[in-house]
């Protein structure tokens, strides 16, 4: 038998998502697991060290450490709040497109209130709008005290898949 196949238990088919683990690890719902299957969560997303905590179309929460992301005067690089909220923003537009659609970004844009240079950073998410065609999300990054750290804005389009 080789190391690649494992068989399950008599009677039960094997589980054949490849990005099961990553998609545990990145703490995604169980029961959004077959609409990620075929893409896992991103590379980026997993090199960040993303983790959702909720995941609707109208709110998604996930945190993401500060160390690792960190520019050299030590603090959260403000390109890591942007990989932060166009993930929750796209996501969101994703789950809100449904089956036979997906979300492009067209537009993100961030304000900087403050820095972090320890810790976790926890993004929320609000729909702002979730249109046909284009959605909006507001996404609030704070740190572990709940000092806001960023405000960011993202729009998405909705498109039919080919």
């Amino acid at each position: 038998m080789s190391e690649i196949f494992t068989p399950g238990p008599a009677g039960r088919q094997a589980d054949t998502n490849p990005h099961k683990q990553e998609l545990i690890d990145a703490g995604v719902p169980e029961e959004m697991h077959d609409w990620l299957s075929a893409h896992g969560v991103g590379r980026l997303v997993a090199k960040m060290g993303i983790r959702f905590l909720e995941m609707t179309a109208d709110r998604l929460v996930a945190t993401m450490p500060v160390e690792g992301n960190e520019q050299v005067a030590g603090i959260l690089h403000g390109g890591a709040h942007l990989v932060l909220a166009e993930t929750l923003g796209s996501f969101g537009a994703g789950i809100h497109a449904g089956p036979g659609r997906h979300a492009v970004g067209i537009e993100i844009g961030a304000t900087h209130h403050r820095s972090a240079s320890s810790g976790l950073v926890t993004g929320t998410a609000t729909a702002v709008h979730l249109g046909n065609t284009l959605t909006t999300h507001e996404v609030v990054m704070t740190d572990e005290e709940g000092r806001r750290l960023s405000t960011a804005r993202i729009t998405n389009m909705i498109r039919e898949s080919r």
